[in-house]
């Protein structure tokens, strides 16, 4: 489990259950060392208190038996004899091994040293000596004093002794009293610890089942910004809790901000949403790209609004529901949809290996695909209303001649401007350049040569130099001079191989042959094999060469007179 939490984008996300246990672990720690600390020093205090009494009775002790020595000494000048048992006496009354009872003249000469250490000649703590002189001299004659004696730090009391002269001090070594409280904190330390990283572990597994929603919580937003997608986030068996109502909370925001998104993507191409959701805003910007181009159109469409009224918008959602999502599964974009006609571009989505115009291709044929399965959908509704009542009525003759639908499709490409235009107010997706009007005029086109899709040589190029295997023949239908153009273009009929089959093939032939001839101006052979092929493609070819000659200063190319 990530107990330390996991890095996202090189910032470690720490988990929530980890800072409320360290704080609390940190909380419970200092309030248990406090609490030790504040027992041993009230215990030491107890027990100084107790020592200082010890200490007294001790010192009285001492004190008489000083006095009793001296007369002794007095009666029998004895001195080493008094000495010897003055010092035995002090050693009697100690315990711990670092304790003294001393007699310290007033120079600092040791007179006696009662103890188990290291015997010395001199009391070497001035500070200490001069403050018992001192309250010597002002007839204070003993009280409790901190000394340092042999490198090491002392309390205890003291007397002064008229006989002897000397200062009797009776004390035990700071370290050594306290040893057994300081080692029961140590002990009590520890304990606490590890008690303490013991409750915070299990503090740790119960908070994270407590809080385990919060990880299901978090984890399905960074799933969520990972893939760039709102989701709902599975609240199942979840406690009636505020963190479960967080979630709730999330659910409903992520729920309204999927259908706002989702419904911007219906309205913005996919790249311009995509753009959005990465970079958190639209800008008015555009770029110079190589797209292909496609544009569909309706044919007679000003008899089908006429025959339907407004339920044609229930004939065009049928075909462009279908029709568009042909073209988004291709990498295509809408461009726009003005009324009969669909303007999409092909390259902004496109991956390394595919091809923006083989794709355009591709979604033409899916579109034809789309308008022939409508057309068979009412043929098979006028069979059963003919088998129900015998015949269609005229006006149902004329509805469903109007339902239909037919299609051009135009395809081009090149350098265009593609991007964003207007206001920051309103803006739209555009694409802008003169391959797009040529889209539209190679539609038109359509109507006049009969097929159901014609293309520029740009995306012949494309495909054939770039795609292998593409299985697409593009037969050259002929050079034209556009309505509103001073230049000739070369058109072509992309035929997929699915479609091609022997007989195909020869009117392809046939006709190939007799267009080569019409380029030449010997029309009349040309029409020869116009006449032989059963294309509907030659017939405007049959037509232009009923005259046996070829006009003056004929180039092959054919000037149009509309569009």
């Amino acid at each position: 489990m990530d107990l330390f939490g996991k890095k996202i984008n090189n910032t470690r996300i720490v988990p929530v259950t980890l800072k409320i246990v360290f704080i609390f672990t940190l909380f419970i720690l200092i309030s248990n060392l406090s609490s030790n600390y504040i027992n041993m020093i009230y215990n030491r205090s107890a027990l100084t208190k107790l020592m200082k009494d010890l200490l007294v009775k001790d010192l009285k002790s001492l004190y008489e038996f000083y006095n009793t020595q001296y007369e002794i000494y007095d009666y029998t000048k004895d001195m080493k004899g008094s000495k010897v048992n003055i010092e035995e006496k002090g050693i009697n009354i100690l315990k711990n091994k670092k304790a003294v009872v001393l007699a310290i003249r007033s120079n600092g000469n040791l007179f006696i040293q009662s103890s188990m250490i290291k015997q010395l000649e001199t009391f070497e703590d001035k500070k200490t000596l001069d403050l018992m002189n001192k309250n010597l001299g002002q007839n204070i004659e003993q009280g409790f004093l901190h000394f340092e004696f042999n490198n090491e730090s002392y309390f205890g009391l003291y007397k002064y002794n008229d006989k002897w002269k000397v200062f009797i001090l009776r004390a035990e070594e700071r370290n050594e009293f306290y040893r057994e409280s300081t080692a029961i904190f140590w002990k009590t330390f520890w304990i606490s610890i590890i008690i303490t990283l013991a409750s915070a572990f299990v503090g740790i597994l119960l908070l994270r089942y407590i809080l385990r929603f919060i990880r299901i919580i978090s984890s399905g937003i960074m799933k969520m910004i990972e893939n760039q997608k709102m989701e709902i986030i599975d609240l199942k068996n979840a406690p009636n809790d505020d963190i479960t109502f967080l979630g709730i909370a999330f659910n409903s925001l992520s729920n309204t901000i999927d259908n706002l998104v989702t419904i911007f993507r219906k309205f913005a191409t996919r790249d311009v949403a995509m753009r959005a959701y990465q970079e958190r805003e639209i800008r008015l910007e555009g770029s110079q790209q190589e797209l292909a181009v496609l544009f569909s159109d309706i044919k007679s469409f000003t008899f089908i609004t006429e025959t339907l009224g407004t339920d044609i918008i229930k004939l065009l959602n049928m075909h462009y529901d279908k029709a568009i999502r042909e073209i988004l599964a291709q990498k295509g974009i809408i461009g726009s949809i003005i009324g009969d006609a669909i303007l999409a571009v092909f390259g902004t989505l496109s991956l390394a290996g595919e091809n923006k115009s083989y794709q355009a291709v591709l979604s033409a044929y899916k579109l034809q695909e789309v308008s022939g399965l409508l057309r068979m959908k009412m043929h098979k509704r006028k069979a059963e209303i003919v088998k129900r009542s015998g015949k269609l009525t005229s006006f149902e003759e004329k509805v469903f001649k109007a339902v239909l639908l037919e299609i051009g499709v135009g395809l081009d490409g090149g350098e265009v401007f593609y991007g964003n235009i207007g206001s920051y107010v309103r803006m739209t997706n555009t694409v802008i350049g003169d391959n797009v009007n040529s889209a539209s005029r190679l539609e038109g086109l359509t109507r006049i040569y009969q097929v159901p899709v014609i293309c520029s040589e740009y995306i012949k190029n494309d495909v054939e130099k770039n795609i292998s295997g593409h299985k697409i023949t593009f037969l050259e239908i002929d050079k034209v001079q556009v309505k509103g153009k001073t230049i000739g273009k070369t058109i072509y009929w992309p035929i997929l191989h699915q479609d091609m089959n022997k007989s195909l093939k020869n009117e392809v032939t046939q006709f190939s042959q007799g267009l080569q001839l019409y380029y030449k101006g010997n029309w009349a052979k040309a029409n020869k094999y116009f006449k032989s092929c059963k294309f509907s493609l030659a017939e405007v070819f049959i037509s232009r060469t009923k005259s046996a000659t070829a006009p003056k200063g004929w180039n092959g190319i054919w000037a149009m007179t509309t569009k």
